[in-house]
């Protein structure tokens, strides 16, 4: 898995206990928390998905 993803999903991760901890606490700051979690699980998939698309061209192969 690429550096990028891997740090876009410890994001991911942390993103979502800071959610948590933020309603727990009574906070709607987690909804900022919530936004944060959607763009860096995105960027996460992009990541993955390019190295796999890189990967297969670099075999020859279209898919």
């Amino acid at each position: 898995m690429p550096r990028l993803a891997l740090y876009a999903l410890a994001v991911c991760v942390l993103s979502v206990a800071a959610a948590v901890v933020s309603f727990a606490r009574g906070s709607w700051l987690g909804i900022i928390w919530i936004l944060m979690l959607g763009v860096s699980s995105n960027i996460a998939w992009y990541y993955v998905r390019k190295a796999k698309n890189d990967k297969a061209a670099a075999e020859g192969g279209d898919a």
